[in-house]
């Protein structure tokens, strides 16, 4: 993932800033649950070098979701960014779930089509956006957050546009909306509206922690569910500082009221290193704030020679 992409996080300052003032409104009313559901995942399936590591060492690539479900409890469906799934596919992603070892489930969480979002930003795709619903919908239980992804060049003078659109989908599809372009951020009081008109029309948002965007960092929620993706720098130590981080605010935010948090761990690059950071998150959330998320179970990677 080249977004946000650095090659010296040291340069950065990576602290987490507060949480946004619209965030009280959030917790007005709401009762802290016991057991918040969280789901964590990467954001692909179809990985060799998960092959000896995450997936068996004699694991075919038609059997990686098989075994990508057995491991995690989401995903971030990218696939669904470049093509509305046929009926054959939603029924092989359900049949793979289906085999979940996860109490809470496993859930698909896709992204709606590019050429929707990006290439006609979310006007005259009527036709488009049914084909995408009825498929996603169609993988019932399975179905968690769908993300609304806008491109860089849509701004806040097109705030009806989006609203207009979101307007138009189904109250059953649960729909996360991230935005790219800086006027959304750039002032507090704008970013603010954004948040209410989101809360009044029972629609989310995506927070994106990402080294070179310091600003999609917003820390700002439209109901009690959170949505994140978190970008890694390959490894580098920042990668579990910033994580450490991130499990003290989800300890807070849990403790106020935040009842589901959709979590996609992206590694880097190829994603290779993701499951490792993923296990580490898994820990951590475990360890501070009382949950019980199953662990993947890793395997060392045993590289060619270096037995002898």
């Amino acid at each position: 993932m080249e977004f946000g992409k650095i090659y010296n996080p040291d340069a950065v300052n990576l602290d987490l800033p507060p949480g946004a003032a619209f965030n009280s409104r959030i917790w007005m009313g709401i009762e802290p649950t016991l057991r918040p559901t969280v789901f964590i995942g990467g954001p692909i399936w179809a990985n060799k070098d998960y092959v000896g590591k995450v997936y068996p060492s004699t694991a075919k690539e038609r059997d990686f979701l098989h075994y990508y479900v057995r491991q995690f409890n989401t995903i971030e469906l990218n696939l669904t960014h470049y093509q509305i799934p046929t009926l054959g596919m939603v029924e092989k992603w359900k049949r793979e779930a289906a085999g979940s070892p996860d109490r809470s489930g496993f859930t698909y969480c896709p992204k709606f089509p590019q050429i929707i979002s990006h290439e006609r930003q979310l006007v005259a795709t009527e036709a488009l956006t049914e084909e995408f619903i009825n498929a996603v919908l169609s993988l019932e239980e399975f179905l968690g957050m769908t993300f609304l992804q806008l491109p860089p060049t849509f701004g806040t003078d097109k705030w009806y546009v989006l609203e207009n659109y979101l307007k138009s989908l189904p109250d059953e599809l649960d729909v996360a909306v991230e935005f790219r372009h800086p006027d959304w951020f750039s002032k507090a009081s704008v970013w603010q509206q954004t948040l209410e008109r989101l809360y009044l029309l029972r629609r989310h948002v995506v927070i994106t922690d990402v080294a070179g965007r310091r600003d999609v960092l917003h820390m700002g929620l439209s109901s009690p569910v959170l949505t994140l993706r978190f970008i890694a720098n390959e490894g580098h130590p920042t990668d579990y500082s910033r994580t450490d981080a991130w499990i003290q605010r989800l300890k807070t935010w849990f403790d106020k009221g935040l009842q589901t948090a959709y979590l996609f761990i992206h590694g880097g690059g190829d994603n290779d290193t993701a499951p490792e950071l993923i296990l580490y998150w898994i820990r951590e959330l475990n360890k501070h704030c009382g949950l019980n998320l199953r662990e993947p179970v890793l395997q060392p990677k045993v590289v060619q020679g270096s037995l002898f």
